[in-house]
């Protein structure tokens, strides 16, 4: 059993608090079998609202199963409490985002989709729905009258 933490980098234009937003937030990872090493062709997401049972009584986690290769059951779940927003702050530095706590695989890679959210660095506006597939996002803040933006987006994850 380990926990990891997915770590986010962008550069930020203008803007704040870049998080995911709700319970249906869908954190698309690949996984890698911790038993045997075979990583999911596929990308599987995993969301707060999921929950399945452990074998054995165990608990549950945000997703159970079994490896496509050696048929070794593991799981992964999200750890509510780590979610954590990206400011402006930490712009341009790796930040973690969010832990998980896994049982037999690990994460390995991390791709970012809708359900972002953020806001104005230096006024109220809310940007609700931003989608960070093309690791690039801008629009435009009225209120500031300037251009904000989110651009260059990596991550990396690391074991806690």
């Amino acid at each position: 059993m380990g926990k990891f933490g997915l770590q986010f980098k962008a550069t930020l234009e203008n803007i704040t608090n870049v998080r995911p937003v709700g319970d249906d937030f869908r954190w698309y990872l690949k996984l890698k079998c911790g038993n045997c090493g075979e990583v999911s062709e596929k990308w599987q997401y995993i969301t707060l609202l999921d929950s399945m049972p452990l074998k054995g009584g165990r608990g549950s986690a945000s997703m159970v199963q079994k490896c496509k290769l050696c048929s070794r059951e593991n799981s992964i779940d999200i750890l509510r409490d780590t979610i954590t927003p990206y400011n402006a702050e930490d712009s341009e530095r790796y930040k973690t985002i969010v832990q998980f706590e896994c049982r037999g695989l690990e994460p390995v890679d991390f791709q970012p989709q809708a359900g972002f959210a953020a806001s104005g660095a230096e006024t109220p506006t809310q940007f609700p729905e931003i989608n960070l597939q093309e690791k690039d996002w801008t629009d435009y803040d009225e209120k500031a009258s300037e251009s904000v933006g989110i651009y260059e987006v990596t991550h990396q994850f690391i074991k806690c």
